[in-house]
């Protein structure tokens, strides 16, 4: 029996991998979640694990009382996180917290030895350079959880003698795609958070919407299998059916396909190697009936152009970038601020904020305070 722990567990991604980890008899150790007590909790009755964690200290009383009578350590805040992702009772650790949050216990799992599944994106955006020289110091596998980059991992397998010429990361195109920059200046949150094709939370659902959720998960490529910019193609393919593909140094290219139901990537890393039936729904070809391929538009989506650019400069331009995307959503989610400005305030901050090299914890997480204050002045100031 598989253990896990989930970090994130009341989000998407963690709900849709205990649905998983139901199904296979996986045997959950630890749960984690941000606020949602309530949920938390009712998660906590049904799967038992020996520990739960809710992220905001303020909501600890509540889910307390919540499980009075339970037989389950209760822990709050990143202390508590971290001690999920510290301990040996899990095979394996899903991270899929949102934001800078997700770093530290990422860091914390692969200095206990334990896997990590990882959907949060920030882990490799920020810090890409300190987890993976981490992970190859204590032989710690990183599993991919982005549809994307688990459709590389996968076309990946029996192939790792073979040279990568470069690989095809696909996209959705968002719920703007073929807009103009007129016709998006008039956008607002509720508009941005009707995705195509993915359920998502609110976060990643802007991220989308503006080309970011793309621009992050070029960087992540980067990290996941070592490669030059250069060596990274985006291609917008609005039925979201092929995942992602390699092309080989003999322009052979191997993609992996299927619906777009995260429930498949999840599965495929919290039980590699094993394929086993998944609770989803097979793919019907004929009832897509064309697959369409177009490149983005990086001019009218900035946030794309600057994430590029930031790991193609290097060092903690990607943190910064990040950072200020993260402060930018949050603003934007209030309707504070518009939708274009998101990708205004991303570049600004990019080309403001003072750089430098990734040597420790410490630089990401001045790197990431500095881009924060810089949007919130720029906000503010205006």
């Amino acid at each position: 029996m598989k253990r896990v722990s989930i970090l994130g567990s009341t989000g998407s991604i963690g709900t849709q991998a205990l649905e998983v980890a139901k199904m296979h008899g996986m045997q959950v150790t630890a749960l984690a979640a941000h606020s949602r007590a309530e949920l938390l909790a009712q998660q906590a009755k049904e799967f038992h694990p020996s520990c739960v964690c809710i992220f905001d200290e303020s909501k600890k009383e509540l889910l307390t009382e919540l499980l009075s009578g339970e037989k389950i350590e209760i822990l709050s805040g990143m202390e508590g996180l971290c001690k999920i992702a510290a301990s040996r009772e899990a095979d394996i650790v899903l991270n899929s917290v949102v934001g800078m949050v997700g770093l530290l216990p990422t860091l914390t799992a692969i200095e206990a030895g334990t896997d990590v599944a990882l959907a949060n994106k920030e882990t490799l955006v920020a810090g890409g350079s300190l987890v993976m020289r981490a992970a190859a110091e204590k032989g710690v596998n990183i599993f991919p959880v982005d549809s994307e980059h688990s459709a590389i991992f996968q076309c990946l397998q029996g192939n790792s003698m073979n040279p990568v010429r470069k690989i095809i990361l696909t996209a959705s195109g968002g719920p703007f795609f073929g807009k103009t920059t007129e016709q998006l200046t008039q956008v607002r949150a509720a508009d941005a958070l009707k995705h195509p094709n993915w359920d998502m939370g609110n976060k990643i659902t802007i991220d989308s919407a503006t080309l970011m959720n793309k621009g992050l998960e070029f960087i992540e490529a980067k990290w996941l299998f070592d490669l030059k910019p250069s060596q990274i193609e985006i291609v917008v393919h609005r039925q979201s059916v092929l995942h992602s593909a390699v092309e080989f140094e003999d322009y052979a290219v191997i993609g992996q396909m299927g619906v777009p139901d995260m429930k498949i990537p999840i599965q495929y890393a919290l039980l590699y190697p094993e394929r086993k039936a998944c609770p989803t729904r097979p793919l019907s070809l004929t009832e897509y009936g064309t697959l369409t391929f177009e490149q983005p538009d990086y001019e009218t989506f900035g946030c794309l152009r600057a994430a590029i650019d930031a790991i193609t400069e290097g060092g903690l331009r990607p943190c910064i970038v990040n950072a200020a995307n993260e402060e930018a959503v949050a603003w934007f989610l209030r309707d504070e601020i518009g939708f274009l400005q998101i990708g205004e305030l991303v570049r600004a901050a990019m080309e403001s904020v003072r750089g430098g090299d990734v040597t420790c914890y410490e630089d990401v997480l001045e790197a990431d305070k500095a881009a924060r204050a810089y949007v919130r002045s720029r906000i503010l100031n205006k």
